[in-house]
């Protein structure tokens, strides 16, 4: 069951326009983003997301990370006014803030409806795997301000869709709906509206099958060969490939695939 996470940080003491609920018995945190009916994310908002993926990285009893977000749009971006009052100091850390599901070394998981607008997107962006039902709509509206997205929007869509199509959804501020998401390989998996729930429930129920050792290295390295050469990503995995085989983990996974059970992984 779940139950609302507390944390040590002062800083998390009252949290601004989110919640956080872990499911310690599905080894599952959910950040829940809870300003309807657009779930607009603040400046403050920003800092405090990026302290609670770090502290949920820390968490033992964590396997998998859930973003979503209550009501029927997952956001319509940042609040506008908090740009201009925010100071050039604050503004430098956005992306560092908006990429922190990236940098966590669990599989995390954003799960949309309705608006994935702006610094919505961005942080969507950041997670493993997106997800999203048939009423999502994806967008960086920045150019309708006079603007640019600040939070790695536009350079993480870019290694995702290509450079013509970044083009046309950036400078356009194109709305991209969410079948055509799924078809250009921004979210993982569309579902039925009615639907999204229960695809997020397996697809944590699917990532707790493997190897918390064997998931952690793999989007680790996935992470950090992305702009690599071809012949230094495959150096790195033989290094990654080697390291797993001394571990207990791979060691059930082998035992199991021979007995023929589900193999019982530990982390270690």
């Amino acid at each position: 069951m779940s139950q609302a996470a507390t944390f040590a940080d002062p800083r998390l003491a009252t949290l601004d326009g989110f919640r956080v609920e872990i499911d310690a018995e599905r080894e599952r945190a959910d950040i829940v983003l809870g300003r309807p009916p657009l779930n607009v994310i603040s400046m403050p908002q920003r800092d405090q997301l990026r302290l609670v993926f770090e502290a949920l990285d820390e968490d033992a009893r964590i396997r998998v990370v859930v973003l979503r977000a209550d009501g029927e749009h997952f956001s319509s971006g940042g609040n506008i006014k908090g740009f201009m009052e925010a100071t050039p100091e604050h503004v430098s850390k956005l992306a560092w803030n908006i990429a922190a599901p990236a940098r966590c070394s669990k599989p995390v998981i954003a799960a949309a409806r309705g608006y994935c607008f702006g610094v919505g997107f961005e942080i969507s962006l950041a997670c493993d795997f997106r997800l999203v039902s048939e009423t999502a709509q994806y967008a960086l509206p920045e150019q309708k301000l006079g603007q640019i997205p600040g939070s790695g929007g536009s350079a993480r869509l870019q290694k995702i869709v290509g450079i013509t199509r970044t083009k046309d959804i950036v400078m356009r501020s194109r709305r991209i709906p969410a079948k055509q998401a799924y078809d250009w390989g921004i979210a993982t998996e569309c579902v039925a509206d009615d639907k999204l729930e229960a695809a997020t429930d397996a697809l944590v129920d699917e990532l707790r099958a493997f190897s918390p050792m064997a998931q952690r290295t793999a989007k680790r390295l996935l992470n950090e060969t992305e702009d690599s050469l071809l012949s230094i990503a495959i150096e790195l995995e033989g290094h990654c490939y080697s390291r797993l085989r001394q571990s207990d983990d791979f060691r059930e996974g082998v035992e199991a695939f021979h007995e023929k059970r589900p193999p019982h992984f530990k982390g270690s």
